[in-house]
């Protein structure tokens, strides 16, 4: 049998416990990487040893052939409820694709112990499975195992299931050397695709507003451009809006020298098995699909994921990120990069920002990290990711000792990565990300300094303040626009007028309020100033 992982031995040990407890619907939460074949295998051996009888459902086809070499390696007995594959009743081991259980019935009354859900944030909530664990078996023990428990939708892993036993989460695996190290690079808010008009359908964007939106050439040329700058020559796969966007975006490396190809839905099982083989040979650098490579493939040799279609879910986000994730040393493999073009990064964050799994309800959110932080140039005020060395906008350079990223991507980093920086300027940086964020968002920009210390475990001091969100060269306007801003948040958080004069201070330096006070009130005998009618207001209303 394969060698298990001392933290693979111990989420085992912890799911017999549960199980002795008297639990009898749980969760077996392992990311992607972990080694969840290994896992499933073993549990799948000791039900076989055990003499218990056991049902393994899977949602895609292509899941069936996996989980049979997993099954064999184990020397396990199995049956399949699958057309096309061998009907064996008597086996201890059932291998079931839910499309053909719909279409079968004699599964309803064999008589199963044991029910294992792969990929469970979609297998369990399928009608047939809902029928397994609620009518046909209820009195089983119902295993759900997922890389990703978060799912849209209202319907959660916690409305169905007891609890859980996990495997450590990404950030330990990597530091335990399981999982590899990662880059992440994210385009400039006018580099990601418009999604203004994007729809949302059962809880993610619309297909068709996703394709007119991403689908462009001027994007699919950019990733390619992009690819080329900075991981040239690396293994590549790409996650697409549909099948027409995942052919374009190959033909476009082919135009560029590339070799290219394109997985499908209807690819049949011994081609794709080809196209793998070709990526690992380095035959093809770059293997595009929709929703094929998401789940279920295993090349640990790839380091290079292209995030071109944008989404709501975590659980596909995640999924996605970790096809990279897995390490590779017989290849020379350094670690796995992202580039981001669809906005997944900062709209549902980092693999190395999960603490901890837990079962998600009916009530939350499908959350899944933090965002990147933001900053504004000082030079021409223009809002950009914050660990950018040079501006896109005016090309205005902030710290010149370091590498520049002259080209639309820049690096960013989890909040695990930003946890290890000791780096002062690059700290303020972070830190005037999220007071320029929480700034755009309207709350109180005090709010910044707790987002600042989750992210980066540092406090922030009052001095980093100065020109956070409108640069060293602010304009009357700005001015203006952040004092109506603190007196909306002084009124929602009950302070006084000296909690106003301090906060503007800290942006725009001392002895800047009683400047504001003098243009904001006119001395006897002057004119009017223009801007008092755009802003009602004198010094002892402050």
């Amino acid at each position: 049998m394969p060698q298990l992982r001392p933290y693979q031995v111990e989420l085992i040990n912890d799911l017999y416990r549960k199980i002795n407890e008297g639990h009898t619907k749980l969760a077996i939460i392992a990311g992607t990487g972990a080694g969840t074949p290994i896992i499933s295998g073993l549990i799948c051996a000791h039900a076989e040893a055990a003499g218990k009888r056991l049902m393994f459902l899977v949602h895609l086809d292509v899941l069936v052939g996996q989980t049979y070499e997993k099954m064999k390696s184990f020397g396990l007995h199995c049956g399949f409820i699958k057309a096309g594959w061998e009907e064996d009743r008597t086996a201890p081991i059932q291998i079931a694709s839910v499309q053909t259980m719909a279409q079968r019935k004699w599964w309803r009354t064999w008589p199963a112990d044991v029910i294992f859900y792969d990929e469970a944030h979609t297998t369990l909530f399928s009608r047939v499975c809902k029928s397994v664990i609620y009518k046909t078996h209820p009195h089983a023990v119902h295993l759900a195992m997922t890389a990703t428990p978060e799912r849209l939708g209202k319907d959660q892993l916690g409305e169905h299931l007891d609890t859980l036993v996990s495997a450590p989460p990404p950030a330990e695996l990597q530091a335990m050397g399981f999982l590899s190290e990662m880059k992440y690079f994210s385009m400039p808010p006018d580099g990601i695709a418009d999604l203004k008009g994007v729809k949302t359908v059962r809880g993610d964007y619309d297909e068709a507003g996703l394709k007119n939106a991403c689908d462009r050439p001027e994007l699919v040329s950019k990733i390619v451009r992009e690819w080329r700058r900075l991981t040239l020559g690396k293994r590549t796969i790409a996650f697409c809006v549909d099948i027409e966007h995942a052919r374009h975006v190959a033909e476009e490396f082919r135009r560029a020298g590339i070799p290219a190809d394109t997985v499908e839905g209807g690819t049949p099982i011994k081609e794709r098995q080809r196209m793998y083989a070709d990526l690992r040979e380095e035959r093809i650098l770059l293997l595009t699909s929709c929703n094929v490579i998401s789940i279920g493939f295993d090349e640990p040799s790839v380091e290079v994921g292209l995030l071109l279609r944008p989404t709501q879910s975590s659980a596909l986000h995640i999924q996605q990120i970790g096809r990279v994730m897995r390490i590779s040393p017989q290849t020379g493999k350094a670690c796995g990069i992202i580039l981001d073009q669809a906005g997944n990064l900062e709209r549902l964050g980092f693999p190395e920002d999960i603490d901890e799994y837990h079962l998600p309800m009916r009530k939350e959110g499908s959350g899944g990290g933090s965002p990147p932080p933001m900053k504004a140039c000082p030079s021409c005020g223009r809002m950009v990711l914050s660990f950018i060395v040079r501006c896109p906008e005016c090309e205005h350079q902030w710290v010149s000792e370091r590498p520049l990223n002259l080209e639309d991507m820049v690096q960013i980093y989890s909040r695990d990565q930003a946890h290890t920086i000791r780096d002062i300027p690059t700290l303020i940086e972070i830190f005037h990300g999220h007071r320029r964020r929480i700034f755009k968002s309207g709350y109180a920009v005090t709010l910044a300094e707790h987002h600042f210390f989750e992210h980066t475990g540092r406090t922030a001091k009052a001095d980093w303040c100065l020109g956070s969100i409108f640069g060293r060269r602010p304009t009357w306007e700005h001015q203006q626009a952040f004092l109506a801003y603190l007196h909306r948040s002084a009124k929602r958080l009950g302070k006084r007028g000296d909690w106003i004069s301090r906060e503007y201070e800290k942006e725009f330096g001392r002895g800047t309020w009683e400047q504001m006070a003098r243009m904001m009130t006119p001395q006897t005998g002057d004119s009017p100033a223009p801007h008092k009618y755009q802003y009602k207001v004198r010094l002892n209303m402050l």
